[in-house]
Parts: C-alpha cells; sequence; structure tokens
C-alpha cells in the first residue's frame, strides 16, 4: 500500500503548491505547457508554481526556481523547454560518476525528502514513457503526480498523440519536399532517416505528406528486393529518382535495428540510426544506382512549435492543473478524439504505441502504390499474426 506523503487536504481558501518538470527529450511545445501550467494554477486556482531543473534531476539535487507569470512570458512559441531537460535522470537507477565509472544509485528517497520540505502538494511532469515510468512509481511512494505526455515519437500508450509530434511531422516533411528537387536533378535514389525509436508514426506520416515512394517502417521488417523491385518499376515508367523514407528502428525481415551507440546512463541505453547507410549499399549493389542519405536526426526536435502543438500543449497544461486541484493524481492527460480526458498513469507505464497494421495510414500507403518494402500477401500475414497476438494478449491480461 502506497504512503501518501502529502495529500492534498488543505481547505479551498488556502493556496496549493505544485512543482513541474520537463523530462526525457526535448521538443516544441514544452514551453506552451509550461505557460499553460503556470498561468493556470495562478488565474483560476491562487496557487504557486516551481520549476525543477533538467526533469527529475532537479528534484533529487533541489534545483529549482519559482515560476510566475513574468517568468512564463513570451515562451509560447520558443521550442525546448526553459527549464532544462535531461533523460538520464531516472531518481531510481541515477549515475553517479566516481573515479572515471558510472554507478548507479537509488535516489529516490532524497527526492521525496525534498518534496516533502518544500511543502509540495502536487507535481506535474512533463515527458515520454521513461518519464512516465518514472512517475508511476514513484506515485507508488506516495508523490502525487500528473502525468502530461510528450514525445515527437507518438509512441506514448494511451493518448492517440502526443505534443511535439506535429512540428516534429511538419519538420520531417520539409525536408522530404527539399531532398525532392535534387533527387529529380540528379536521378537518385534518395534516403531520408527520421527519428522513432521503435515506432514508425513520424516516417509514415511524413512519408505520405512528403510524397514519398518507398516508406519502411519497424512495425513492417522489408525485404530488400522488394524495396529494389520498386526503384526499378519506377525507372521503367520513366521516373528516374525515388524517394525513401525510413525510420530509425526499421529492418530487414530476419535482421536487427541498427544501434548507433549505447549511453549506460540513460534508463533506454540503446541509440538507434544509421539503418538507411546500410540499405543504401544494399540498393547501390543490387541496383547499380546512385544513393545517398540524408539523416535528419535532432533537426526534427528543434524550431518553433506548430500551431497545433501549441494548442495541444496548452490543453494538456490546463488539464493537468485541474486534475492537480481536484486532488485526481496518478493520472496522465491524454487526448482521445477530440477530447482531452486522463487514464491511470500505471495504465501507461512501460507500454509503447506502436502503428497496427490495420492503421489507416498503411490503407492509404497501398491505395497510392507507395512500397512498404514487402509485398501485399506478406502484409496481410503480418497483420493476421500481429491481431492473434492481440488477442492471445487480451486473453491473457483478462486472465491476470
Amino acid at each position: 500500500m502506497a504512503r501518501q506523503v502529502n495529500k492534498v487536504d488543505k481547505p479551498r481558501e488556502e493556496s496549493l503548491k505544485l512543482g513541474v518538470l520537463t523530462g526525457g527529450g526535448d521538443c516544441p511545445g514544452l514551453n506552451a505547457v509550461l505557460r499553460a501550467v503556470v498561468k493556470t494554477a495562478i488565474n483560476d486556482f491562487d496557487m504557486s508554481i516551481i520549476g525543477f531543473r533538467d526533469g527529475y534531476e532537479g528534484m533529487i539535487l533541489n534545483n529549482y526556481i519559482s515560476l510566475d507569470k513574468r517568468a512564463v512570458s513570451g515562451i509560447l512559441t520558443l521550442g525546448g523547454t526553459i527549464l532544462g531537460t535531461s533523460n538520464q535522470a531516472d531518481p531510481f537507477n541515477f549515475p553517479i560518476l566516481q573515479k572515471e565509472e558510472y554507478i548507479y544509485l537509488d535516489r529516490s528517497s532524497e527526492l521525496v525528502a525534498n518534496y516533502e520540505r518544500l511543502g509540495l502538494d502536487g507535481l506535474i511532469a512533463i515527458g515520454g514513457d521513461g518519464t512516465m515510468a518514472a512517475s508511476a512509481r514513484l506515485c507508488e511512494l506516495g508523490i502525487n503526480i500528473v502525468g502530461v505526455p510528450k514525445t515527437i515519437d507518438n509512441d506514448l500508450f494511451g493518448t492517440d498523440q502526443t505534443f511535439g509530434f506535429d512540428s516534429a511531422l511538419v519538420t520531417a516533411t520539409e525536408a522530404v519536399d527539399k531532398i525532392h528537387t535534387t533527387a529529380q536533378s540528379h536521378h537518385r535514389v534518395m534516403i531520408i532517416e527520421v527519428m522513432g525509436r521503435y515506432a514508425g508514426w513520424l516516417a509514415l506520416t511524413s512519408g505520405l505528406a512528403g510524397g514519398g515512394d518507398i516508406i519502411l517502417i519497424p512495425e513492417i521488417p522489408y525485404d530488400v528486393a522488394e524495396v529494389c523491385d520498386k526503384i526499378k518499376e519506377r525507372n521503367r515508367q520513366g521516373k528516374n529518382f525515388s524517394i525513401i523514407i525510413i525510420g530509425e528502428g526499421a529492418k530487414p525481415e530476419g535482421g536487427d535495428m541498427v544501434v548507433k551507440r549505447r549511453i549506460e546512463t540513460s534508463p533506454d541505453a540503446i541509440r538507434l540510426g544509421g539503418i538507411s547507410h546500410q540499405l543504401a549499399a544494399q540498393i547501390e549493389g543490387l541496383t547499380r544506382l546512385e544513393t545517398r542519405v540524408t539523416i535528419l536526426g535532432h533537426l526534427v526536435r528543434g524550431g518553433s512549435p506548430t500551431a497545433y502543438d501549441r494548442l495541444l500543449g496548452t490543453r494538456f497544461g490546463s488539464e493537468a492543473v485541474r486534475l492537480a486541484a481536484d486532488n485526481q493524481f496518478g493520472r496522465l492527460v491524454v487526448l482521445k478524439g477530440a477530447d482531452v480526458k486522463s487514464i491511470p498513469m500505471a495504465d501507461a507505464a512501460g507500454k509503447v504505441r506502436t502503428v497496427p497494421l490495420n492503421s489507416p495510414y498503411i490503407a492509404i500507403a497501398q491505395s497510392l502504390g507507395i512500397s512498404l518494402g514487402v509485398s501485399a500477401e506478406r502484409l496481410e500475414e503480418l497483420a493476421a499474426s500481429a491481431a492473434k497476438e492481440n488477442v492471445n494478449r487480451d486473453a491473457e491480461e483478462i486472465s491476470s
């Protein structure tokens, strides 16, 4: 049974005190959420707000600043986060450098002590799956937390969309648009690699929006022969260039994802990247066509948030404060259809939202003649297998 560290039982006329932090990788829209949190808390509930620097590291090290309306003035259009962030600050496995080597310590008790010492009534944690996994565990220790889903990968379970995704999609699509002209001019095969980790949302949607010819995502292991056949087919039709959009987590059938490096201090140590170079070498060897690679990398994380992400982040931030005011902790703000709602944070922790093989986006790609790196028959087999696995998983969850 989780103990309650600081239950919100103050009289309504007594001001509540909330903390807020941004964890994980940065993305456009974080500042929009912070602005909404601070303004809603002050204007509607007369709360006081402090912001922890660099995610949960700030709570562990007691590094924070006071946030008022002046502090968040003018930040709506800014990318990144004014609080800073970290994807290596797991309170339960916190890295400490000693004698040129890292050791890992559980510093959650220090975090709880600082939470109590500051007299906080609750915390709003803005982040992706790593931040939410840590937040769910901290809720079990009694910390009052409301989660706000953030990631350019759009892979957080429980919400139809995360803020930050739309901005990354626009950036990736603009890059695909620009690659088109050089591909046409030089009659080349051009491969654009985008982030997304183990989910193909960014690759699939930017490929559709940018008019890609071949889209390769982690959910559909590709056949190099099918990819080359599509390129050759286009050449026979007089189309002497091809655009391939590939997610960093894509892999050939029977092969593995390409790991760029490992960061042992991070909760998710694997850093993907470089599959496009492997594919380019194979295409050149099989088709004798010049193939060039562009890896967008962190470019898609930067820049000003789109209007959509500003609105979604604002809605999420305002709703998070209202949940805190209503003592609805241990919940994650989510988008369901057109509505902002909330679900238990534990329901989303540790789960990844990947592209389902019955997604309308996949069906549209097929209708447009876009290759997904496999034959139509093979895709049907994969979809049937995935559907069977989902049924078995649901049955196991019900029985347990």
